[in-house]
């Protein structure tokens, strides 16, 4: 009963938000508490509940200051010439900010950290992707898969995870890994260039000088040609912001600047225009004379974090402290500066809390561990010698539908405990865990995505529409080059 009810709660939730009937907040929250009080533990629903924001608050934390952090970054122009650059390599073409995307996603990824990774990305590409109309769930998608095959990295959580679970060392796992690896990176580049192609034709190509003209053009909600419905929203030129504005906050998670949500609205209309304002050059919150120290303090935060010299909150906490008092001096400003990101702090901490119930309720009833249970007990006993095979495969839906802890801690062992009973070694088991993490960057209950959505003013729903079907691909790509190359 308790496996069928987890399955009904997680359809029940994607469909609620795939049709934007609710909004992800909403959906995170209600639908385990009804949920809950179907299965009969309605009276334990608060002790799930509170031991979820347990365990997700230092998640919370770190994005929270992560946001504070970047978003000071981005207000004194630590980002600019890195916008200017891909500009001008870029030159207008929709091709090359395609596959630029996934190239700086890839790079930023190295960190370790999704939510850093999709700040610094939207940041320096938003403003290209809006200004030239393309279709902004190309970027989050693009982004999100190429940051899910980099997150296998040791430092960066699955690895680190599945050496912990199986007592086994993390290169072991990790370093045969790599061609597999890399042939999803390359995949991800050949999907971009696609995906580039496509919106090129759709668009055509700009010279800079073009790019640069003051106009009003279109963004999609969907990519050209992907059989989705497009729906054109204003997009301003490069416009100068208010005072002390760098970015745009982002729209509250679940809802949408690039259309009303039903499809028969007629744009974003004003109010997005104001919203959208560039990377000005001219604004009053650059700081050029402090470039190199953001810079600086920028690269000691990343290095601190791979390094592991402190937990990744208590790192931004101090980054974000640092880079406030620095860069303004004055309280007055410093309180602008909170205040000017206190919208994308509060959507998605508010966000991380909302999906703290939702595994809270998962974990707590049993429904995750009768879900696993019931899919690990599904495999043919023939397919034992094969174990390999079907964790890669069992990893997308899994790491999908639950979060990394329950996956590595819970269902591994059980697979390589399988695995080892038909002479498959736990290195290989292990290895092909890490084949769905390509999907799981895009999975509800990520933080990250939340951040990347935000920012990009996408909505949640549209996002995993396009993104799904490529993320799975790339997984498999994965799986089939560990397999043809005897690492899995």
């Amino acid at each position: 009963m308790l496996t069928v009810l987890g399955f009904a709660m997680i359809a029940t939730f994607l469909v609620l938000i795939m049709m934007k009937k609710m909004s992800p907040i909403a959906a995170l929250v209600l639908v385990p508490a009804l949920f809950c009080v179907l299965v009969g533990q309605g009276a334990q629903l608060g002790d799930y509940v509170l031991e979820g924001v347990g365990n997700l608050a230092p998640t919370a934390a770190m994005l929270m200051f992560a946001i504070v952090y970047f978003g000071v970054m981005i207000d004194v122009g630590l980002f600019d010439p890195i916008v200017r650059g891909i500009l001008r390599f870029c030159k207008a073409d929709p091709l090359r900010i395609v596959v630029g995307t996934a190239v700086l996603a890839a790079i930023v990824s190295l960190d370790g950290d999704g939510s850093t990774t999709f700040m610094i990305t939207v940041s320096a590409m938003y403003p290209l992707y809006k200004r030239l109309g393309m279709s902004l769930v190309v970027m989050t998608g693009i982004a999100a898969t190429a940051n899910g095959v980099m997150n296998t990295l040791p430092w960066g959580g699955p690895t680190a995870r599945a050496a912990t679970a199986l007592k086994l060392d993390a290169g072991d796992i990790f370093v045969p890994m790599i061609p597999a690896l890399g042939a999803g990176l390359l995949f991800v580049f050949a999907l971009a260039y696609v995906l580039g192609r496509r919106e090129r034709k759709r668009l055509g190509h700009l010279t800079l000088d073009e790019a640069l003209e003051p106009r009003t053009g279109t963004v999609l909600a969907t990519a050209g040609g992907d059989g989705g419905t497009e729906r054109p929203v204003t997009a301003p030129a490069l416009a100068s912001p208010a005072p002390g504005t760098a970015m745009p906050p982002a729209p509250a998670p679940g809802t949408s600047t690039v259309g009303d949500g039903d499809g028969d609205g007629d744009g974003a209309g004003p109010a997005a225009d104001e919203a959208f304002q560039g990377l000005d050059p001219e604004r009053p919150t650059l700081r050029p004379r402090l470039y190199w120290f953001n810079a600086a303090l920028t690269v000691a935060l990343l290095t601190a974090m791979i390094m592991e010299l402190l937990p990744i909150p208590v790192l931004f906490l101090i980054g974000a402290a640092l880079a406030l008092t620095v860069n303004f001096p004055h309280m007055p400003d410093q309180k602008a500066r909170i205040a000017a990101h206190a919208d994308n702090v509060l959507n998605v901490a508010g966000m991380v809390f909302a999906a703290a119930v939702f595994t809270g309720v998962l974990t707590g009833t049993g429904m995750v561990k009768h879900m696993a249970d019931w899919l690990v007990g599904a495999v043919p006993e023939a397919m034992g010698p094969h174990m390999a095979l079907v964790t890669g495969l069992l990893s997308l839906p899994l790491t999908y539908f639950m979060s990394n802890d329950g996956f590595y801690f819970g269902v591994l062992p059980v697979l390589a405990e399988a695995g080892a009973a038909h002479g498959v070694s736990p290195l290989e088991i292990a290895r092909a865990s890490l084949v769905g993490q390509a999907l799981h960057m895009s999975s509800p209950l990520v933080p990250a995505v939340y951040v990347l959505v935000g920012m990009a003013k996408v909505e949640f729903g549209d996002h995993t529409r396009f993104t799904v079907k490529w993320a799975a691909l790339t997984s498999l790509v994965v799986l089939g080059a560990g397999l043809l190359l005897g690492i899995i």
